[in-house]
């Protein structure tokens, strides 16, 4: 049987009762989908429902008469397909379709990008399906491996690699570690494996494989050009990112938990005393009576709408952490899991986790609440509304949001969207959107909104990342670059870091005061810049818990003086970091730059993994070890650079060994760049 058929915006392959199909997704973009019969049109993922409009696809089809069917060894009962390759050519990108339904995508001059690989040169080819007996099927696609190949993105992980070929990734959501399968290759491609499904990408040097443990189809997206170029057409295709609201670039303090209204305002007022910036202050968790209620404790926080006035007349916005739990002490509880709000799980308690809520000191079973469902997004949203936003919050911190479910497997979960092994990885997404759904409902043209979480497509919900609850010493704060870093090459423009790192660290250790001001400069130039951590001294997780004094005055008047310089600093920075922001919005490319996002001409820019772009104009060398006071820094070639403390030029295309005293961060300005810096903030 002839296997190809053109179609309005591409070419369809059927073998076998096999089906592929190859079509134009965008500007220089396609779409692969293929499945072991019919396509679903329900499958969850990040595209949009239909392709955008675009020029059509210039297809050809080899004559019917030049495909023949060929046996190996007599073992083959239906033989293999052989013959001329069908081809689409799409702008920058151009794809050739065997006989045998493998796939070989082409750039410029007809140079091999990306090709699928077969498992095995007889069976089972590069999509493997096996069914797993429950109507869903465990999926593998193959891809050949090449050599001096780089690959970035994948969301945000923990391993300090930017550079992550040789990787094995787990795609499932966890505290720290977050699923964005976008992936970004040296050899002028991008690739988004658009299924939320739990699974597993493997960039070995012998082959790429990714693996769906259960869905209904493959379907992946691929574009050419640069990284730049990749990134703009992810966000054409998945969603940009809205234009971050002005004060989201100032200054957020946080800290484990303020326990009172009283606490907090104190600590508001503090820093309007001494003339500090504070653009966000944030209520973190144990301040509501239990999870699920989505609303002030009223025993310590008797007035959040005074509260919030004051805050607003010091120029300060309060954001409040919420979580997607539901204990069954909630009175929203009984209701939401009569209305099929929650989670399903076969769990007969109907419970997900188990958590110490407010309530109670010992742990307790409490559910999920279900974003992926229209209903349950509205609910929460009127819930959050009525909690919070009636008494003048202005946004949310959505912790614990991947979710946080342990020990319960994804296979005994039942979301709206599907089963939990085909669509867990939605959540955070799912989440976020609920807020800006709302926010967007109400008249709101903005928002931001802090996950622990993302998946592809988040950016278009206002999310930003933070990269969960990690550690507290130089090696942590070394990873964080390389964490950023693949985050914005996800298409998550706005991301951060807890400054000082979160599990621990002693204010008045000498050691940790040098971890936290190094840190402190980093934050000062990360996208956004916020002060979080449980500090010393700790106490267990229950209602008491507070975590140890972490305002910029808690760790002594040396170093209060160079975090305070960096405060400054960020003041003066935030023009140019809300141009970079509108930048962020309208390109899809984020604040925080790997090198070759910039200088991709420049081989040396594809392995710098411990320096960064903020914007184009800036480049940041963090400093991340102890009693460190210089260091190495590469500066790429096609610019020119000055130190942007001394005023001298330096040499590009070669690293220098510069100072880097503990009260100063090295930074550098491109090719001159006068940047729109606002009046000194600090005396």
């Amino acid at each position: 049987m002839y296997p190809f058929r053109e179609i309005s915006s591409g070419i369809e392959w059927r073998h076998d009762g096999r089906l592929l199909r190859v079509e134009t997704w965008g500007p220089d973009a396609v779409r692969v989908r293929a499945a072991p019969g019919a396509l679903p049109d329900d499958q969850p993922g990040a595209l949009g429902a239909t392709a955008p409009e675009g020029p059509a696809p210039e297809v050809a089809l080899p004559a019917p008469g030049a495909v023949e069917r060929t046996f190996l060894g007599g073992l083959g009962v239906n033989g293999a397909l052989r013959g001329p390759a069908a081809r689409l050519r799409h702008g920058a990108v151009t794809v050739e379709i065997t006989p045998d339904g493998v796939l070989r995508f082409l750039g410029a001059e007809e140079r091999e990008l990306l090709a699928e690989e077969p498992a095995h040169f007889w069976w089972p080819g590069p999509r493997p399906f096996t069914p797993r007996g429950d109507g869903g099927h465990r999926a593998e696609q193959h891809f050949r491996a090449y050599e001096g190949e780089r690959l970035y993105g994948l969301g945000q992980h923990q391993h300090g690699l930017l550079d992550q070929k040789g990787a094995v990734l787990d795609l499932r959501q966890r505290n720290g570690e977050v699923t964005v399968p976008l992936l970004l290759s040296s050899r002028g491609y991008g690739l988004l494996w658009n299924n939320p499904a739990v699974g597993t990408v493997e960039l070995g040097v012998n082959r790429t494989r990714w693996t769906a443990e259960r869905t209904r189809s493959i379907d992946y997206w691929f574009t050419a050009g640069t990284p730049a170029e990749v990134l703009s057409r992810y966000a054409d295709a998945t969603g940009h990112a809205p234009v971050l609201p002005e004060w989201a670039t100032g200054f957020w303090q946080s800290k484990l938990r303020y326990r009172s209204q009283a606490e907090l305002l104190d600590v508001a007022r503090a820093y309007h005393r001494r003339g500090l910036p504070l653009s966000v202050i944030v209520a973190d968790f144990y301040h509501w009576t239990s999870l699920g209620g989505w609303a002030f404790d009223p025993e310590e926080w008797p007035d959040p709408k005074a509260m919030a006035a004051e805050l607003h007349g010091m120029g300060t916005r309060l954001v409040v952490s919420v979580w997607p739990s539901v204990n069954p002490a909630s009175p929203r509880w009984a209701e939401m899991r009569e209305r099929g709000l929650l989670v399903g799980t076969t769990d007969p308690a109907g419970t997900h986790t188990r958590w110490v809520d407010k309530p109670s000191d010992e742990p307790v079973g409490v559910s999920f609440y279900d974003p992926t469902s229209p209903e349950a997004r509205a609910y929460l949203w009127q819930a959050l509304d009525e909690g919070y936003r009636t008494h003048g919050v202005d946004a949310f911190w959505l912790d614990a949001d991947e979710p946080e479910i342990a020990p319960v497997d994804v296979d005994a979960l039942r979301f709206h969207a599907g089963p939990g092994a085909e669509v867990a990885n939605l959540y955070p997404r799912e989440h976020a959107r609920a807020v800006w759904e709302g926010v967007r409902a109400s008249g709101e043209e903005t928002t931001v909104s802090l996950s622990r979480s993302a998946w592809a497509g988040s950016q278009r919900y206002g999310t930003a990342l933070w990269s969960g609850d990690i550690g507290v010493d130089f090696p942590t704060l070394r990873r964080q670059i390389a964490a950023g870093l693949n985050a914005g090459l996800s298409g998550i423009p706005w991301w951060c870091s807890d400054t000082g790192g979160f599990h621990g660290g002693d204010p008045d250790d000498p050691a940790y005061r040098e971890v936290m001001i190094r840190w402190f400069q980093f934050g000062a130039l990360s996208p956004l810049f916020r002060l979080h951590g449980d500090r010393e001294p700790r106490k267990p997780l229950g209602r008491a818990i507070t975590g140890g004094p972490n305002e910029v005055w808690s760790y002594g008047s040396w170093a209060y003086g160079i975090l305070t310089s960096f405060l400054a600093l960020r003041e003066r920075l935030r023009p140019y970091l809300g141009r970079v922001m509108r930048e962020a919005a309208e390109r899809g490319l984020p604040a925080m730059r790997a090198l070759f996002l910039e200088f991709p001409g420049d081989p040396a820019a594809w392995v710098a993994d411990d320096t960064y772009l903020l914007g184009p104009d800036l480049l940041v060398a963090p400093v991340t070890g102890a009693g460190v006071r210089e260091r190495d820094v590469y500066l790429p070639a096609g610019a020119r650079w000055r130190d942007a403390w001394t005023g001298r030029d330096l040499e590009a295309g070669r690293t220098h060994r510069v100072a880097a005293p503990l009260d100063l961060l090295p930074l550098f300005v491109r090719d001159g760049a006068e940047l729109p810096v606002a009046p000194q903030a600090l005396g």
